[in-house]
C-alpha cells in the first residue's frame, strides 16, 4: 500500500526529522497491507519513534480528549465554523451588530425578545395577511339597477293580442343595454381583526427576519443578506441610484430589499430608490407585515427600532 503525504504535511516535521531517512516513504510502507511487516519495515533510520510521529499526523478523528496532541494550526482550516441555530421563541433579547451603507462598525444593539423573539405562528400571519388585503381593496365596482340605467319608461307592446311575453319596460335585465340584478356596489371589503392580533403579527414577522438570519458578513468581506440589518441611520450622500445600487449589488442572495425609517424618509434617500423595482422604503409608522414578507431583507434604522419597541 503507497502512502502519499502532500508535501504541506512533509513541511510541518522540519528537515531535521528526515535527514535520517534515505528512503521513500512509498518504500516504507510498501508490503504493509500484506501483514509482512518485518521484512518491508527497514530497521536503520526508521524506528518506531518515527512511525509514531507520522501516525500522529495521519487522517484521524480529534476530540478535546485525544491524548495525540496538537494539530498544527496552519494545517487547519480558517474557515467559521457554523454553531447550531438557536431555539427561536424563548423572548430573549438579541444582540446585533450595527452597520450604515458603507459597512462601517457602529456598535452593537440589543433587540427586545418580546418583539423580536416571539414563538412562529403562521395562522396569526395568515389572518393579518388576509386583514390586510382585504383592506386595501378600493371596493369602487358599481353595476346600474333598473332606476339607474337610461332608457324610456314607457310599456313596449300592449298587454294582450300580440302574442308575446308581456312587458312594461325595456330596461329590464332581460333586455340589451338593461340593468344589472343583484350587481357589486361600492362597498368596504374591510374584516375586523382584534388589535393584539395585528400586534402579534408584526412580532410574528420580525421575529421570522430575525431567526433566519445566518451571518452579518461573507466569506469576500461584503455584507450578506441576513435577512435583517440594523443601520445607525439610513443616510446617503447624494440622491444618485447608483448608492443603492452599488450597496446591494454586494449583497450575496438578496433579491429585494425593504429599507425602514424613524422618521420622514429622507428626501436623498426616496430619490436614490424610486427608479429601483426591488428597494422600497417606509417609515416606521407604515411597517407591516405584508411588506416585511414581500421582501427577503429589512433594513431598519436604530431610530426606526425604537420606535417600533415604543
Amino acid at each position: 500500500m503507497a502512502l502519499s503525504v502532500s508535501r504541506r504535511v512533509l513541511r510541518a516535521f522540519g528537515s531535521s526529522h528526515f535527514s535520517s531517512i534515505p528512503f521513500s516513504l512509498s518504500n516504507a510502507f510498501r508490503g504493509y497491507g500484506n501483514g509482512d511487516s518485518s521484512s518491508s519495515m527497514p530497521s536503520s533510520g526508521f524506528g518506531k519513534a518515527s512511525f509514531g510521529v507520522y501516525r500522529r499526523y495521519s487522517t484521524t478523528i480529534l476530540t478535546p480528549n485525544s491524548s495525540e496532541g496538537t494539530f498544527p494550526s496552519h494545517l487547519l482550516s480558517s474557515k467559521r465554523v457554523l454553531t447550531p441555530d438557536r431555539e427561536i421563541g424563548l423572548y430573549q433579547d438579541l444582540v446585533i451588530p450595527v452597520t450604515n451603507f458603507h459597512n462601517e462598525d457602529k456598535g452593537f444593539m440589543v433587540l427586545a425578545g418580546n418583539v423580536f423573539d416571539v414563538p412562529i405562528r403562521k395562522d396569526i400571519i395568515h389572518r393579518v395577511v388576509r386583514w390586510q388585503l382585504a383592506k386595501r381593496q378600493q371596493g369602487t365596482h358599481s353595476t346600474k339597477t333598473i332606476s339607474e340605467v337610461s332608457g324610456t319608461g314607457r310599456k313596449p307592446w300592449r298587454q294582450k293580442g300580440t302574442g308575446r311575453a308581456r312587458h312594461g319596460t325595456l330596461r329590464g335585465p332581460q333586455f340589451r343595454g338593461g340593468a344589472t340584478m343583484h350587481g357589486p356596489k361600492p362597498r368596504s371589503h374591510a374584516i375586523k381583526l382584534n388589535k393584539k392580533v395585528r400586534r402579534l403579527g408584526l412580532k410574528i414577522a420580525l421575529s421570522a427576519r430575525a431567526a433566519e438570519g445566518k451571518a452579518s458578513h461573507s466569506d469576500s468581506g461584503g455584507p450578506r443578506a441576513i435577512l435583517l440589518l440594523v443601520f445607525e441611520d439610513l443616510d446617503v450622500p447624494s440622491h444618485k441610484t447608483k448608492n443603492i445600487v452599488n450597496y446591494a449589488n454586494q449583497m450575496e442572495t438578496a433579491k429585494k430589499l425593504l429599507l425602514v425609517d424613524g422618521g420622514p424618509i429622507n428626501e436623498k434617500l426616496k430619490l436614490a430608490t424610486q427608479n429601483l423595482h426591488y428597494v422600497n422604503v417606509l417609515p416606521s409608522i407604515g411597517l407591516n407585515v405584508y411588506s416585511i414578507l414581500l421582501h427577503d431583507t429589512l433594513v431598519m434604522s436604530r431610530d426606526a427600532v425604537n420606535r417600533i419597541l415604543e
